[in-house]
């Protein structure tokens, strides 16, 4: 008689300057920090959707490809707290909210409805206290922003079509589980 696989599935606390992946091209490359780093996770880790080298926050691991599935699917909510380039304004927050025409491989896209609020600097998170640039370059904001779908890079080329640039991207939840522990920190959960 076989023995059922148990799946095993993690909360990362994903740091700046981290591929949200284990291998590049099938090997390991020295030049690339990547989650395997990290930790010696188990066989057939993945991330449930990624985050770029320069986003940090919130990832799932998973060896389970149907909880990946899902997980990506748009019945789950992603926040995203991202500083911009500037003081952004209401008008440009109402347009987050009614979608915004961003390119998706080559094409025009217009996305989804979404949450959008400014919001103060998040202070009370976990995060890296991490200045992007100087204060001499113009002022920043933050606005937090929800979607249930996830195109590459959609946060950022939303925030750049509406004229407003961003610095830094921390994605602080997914459902309901939502960013904790310190930057680089993980744990093992049961289920999502």
């Amino acid at each position: 008689m076989s023995e059922i696989k148990k799946h095993r599935h993690f909360i990362l606390h994903k740091p700046y300057g981290y591929l949200s992946q284990f291998i590049v091209n099938g090997k390991k490359k020295k030049r690339h920090k990547l989650l395997g780093d990290l930790n010696d996770f188990p066989e057939g880790i993945m991330a449930i959707g990624r985050l770029d080298r320069d986003s940090e926050g919130l990832l799932l691991l998973t060896t389970d490809g149907k909880v990946s599935y899902e997980v990506l699917s748009n019945k789950y909510e992603k926040e995203y707290y991202v500083q911009v380039d500037g003081i952004i304004t209401k008008e440009a927050i109402e347009q987050l909210k009614k979608g915004t025409e961003i390119g998706i491989e080559g094409k025009k896209y217009i996305t989804k409805p979404c949450q959008a609020s400014l919001i103060e600097a998040p202070k009370y998170l976990p995060i890296e206290n991490r200045r992007v640039r100087n204060e001499r370059h113009g002022p920043v904001s933050w606005a937090s922003i929800t979607l249930t779908e996830g195109k590459f890079r959609q946060v950022r080329k939303m925030t750049a079509a509406i004229g407003f640039p961003t610095l830094r991207l921390i994605r602080v939840r997914i459902g309901d589980v939502k960013l904790s522990k310190k930057v680089g920190e993980f744990f093992e959960v049961d289920e999502f």
